[in-house]
């Protein structure tokens, strides 16, 4: 389905509104009450059953998942690296401070999205993830991903938890051959269910009925390092406030470098759009009209560019499929009143035909007999459908410095 959609081939239902960065995007961007409704929703299931997320409903996981049906190696017991809360802290404190820079460099919907699109960036993260998976399994799941990271802390609490019955186990390995993870420990007979992502192609290896999914029953702890945890977990809170901070001022800096361009209704500017676009390019594939172009070197970001087309007046696509918010979700009738443009005419080339006029669907533009088109800046919205008829191309499209419903 995830795929179907990006190919803008079948999307009946909001399949993206249930991932974690685009559900905290939302909120963030517009307080939408429905996302975090879904977000808490997640986190509670997470809490519940474990990271069920990563195995059934993250995109990229699915495609390592398939990577995984190909691998014929088992995975080594992967050790739970504390570098990866830090990694997590500064792209979600970015993300806090305003600007979703670091989350299209590395989260999983984002990249997945990306890919889907044909953009460099994702088709080399599904290269690397492909060697990765090769050597390693799903390593960026359990230690890099910082989605996985904040379910994963979750998770280690979770009422449901797979957990090795130690008077059965003999450490035969098997249910470790099946991990894609490395959470397993067959020779100590543990389970790391922070990094464990709730496949349970283990329970179906043991030959003894030896590994659960259940409540895990109560066990004396060795060993407790609650020192180094206070330690580490102080220092990611530290790194989380300076990522917060960090990210304000590196969302001041991109808005300052973004030049003015024509967004689709609903992004609002091209300073604000430009930090908060996640860059799935979700919408890009959905666009009927296919004006709708990836981030390049002129902006980093979503944007429209009508040299082969308009905006469809009767179309807000766009705005209903966004998952995070950077596109406000409008009706047809909020669309078809918003600004994102002004069409300008150069009377110079102008040959004054009166096709503008009979194309326009506000009726913006009106002509005189034997006078030239004038533009009613207070009714154009900017779709362009007048610069598509133009015969001589006398007709630009120029940005708003802010969108508005006339």
């Amino acid at each position: 389905m995830a795929v179907l959609a990006f190919a803008g081939l079948f999307y009946p239902i909001q399949v993206f509104d249930v991932q974690l960065t685009a559900l905290l995007q939302r909120v963030l961007v517009d307080f939408s009450l429905f996302a975090a409704v879904l977000l808490v929703a997640l986190l509670i299931i997470s809490l519940l059953f474990g990271r069920i997320y990563c195995s059934m409903l993250c995109p990229l996981g699915l495609y390592q998942e398939f990577l995984m049906l190909l691998l014929r190696r088992r995975v080594p017991v992967q050790k739970n690296r504390p570098y990866k809360y830090f990694l997590a802290a500064v792209v979600f404190g970015a993300l806090i401070g305003g600007t979703a820079f670091l989350v299209r460099l590395i989260d999983p919907y984002t990249l997945f999205g990306s890919a889907a699109s044909g953009a460099w960036l994702g088709l080399g993260v599904l290269l690397a993830l492909a060697v990765l998976v090769w050597f390693r399994g799903r390593l960026f799941c359990s230690n890099i991903c910082p989605v996985g990271v904040v379910l994963g802390l979750i998770s280690k609490h979770a009422l449901k938890q797979i957990y090795i019955e130690k008077d059965k186990c003999v450490s035969c390995g098997l249910c470790a051959a099946k991990c894609p993870t490395g959470s397993i420990d067959f020779k100590n007979k543990t389970v790391d269910n922070e990094t464990c992502i709730k496949c349970f192609k283990c329970l179906g290896g043991c030959r003894r009925g030896g590994i659960h999914y259940g409540s895990k029953p109560s066990e004396k702890i060795a060993f407790n390092p609650a020192r180094r945890r206070l330690l580490v977990s102080g220092a990611v809170v530290a790194v989380l406030a300076l990522a917060v901070k960090g990210g304000v001022e590196l969302g001041k800096t991109i808005a300052a470098k973004v030049k003015k361009v024509i967004l689709p209704a609903g992004a609002g500017n091209a300073e604000d759009f430009a930090n908060r676009c996640l860059n799935c390019n979700l919408c890009v594939q959905n666009c009927p009209m296919k004006i709708l172009k990836k981030a390049d070197g002129d902006y980093p970001a979503v944007h429209v560019d009508y040299t082969d087309g308009f905006c469809d007046y009767d179309c807000n696509r766009c705005s209903a499929i966004c998952p995070s918010g950077a596109i406000k979700r409008l009706t047809l009738a909020e669309k078809q009143k918003t600004q994102i443009g002004l069409a300008v005419i150069n009377e110079e080339v102008c040959i004054k035909c009166g096709l503008c006029v009979m194309k326009c669907p506000r009726q913006a533009i009106s002509r005189e007999d034997g006078s030239f088109p004038l533009v009613d800046a207070g009714g154009c919205i900017g779709c362009g459908a007048c610069k598509a008829a133009c015969p001589v191309k006398a007709i630009t499209i120029v940005p708003v410095e802010k969108q508005r419903i006339l």
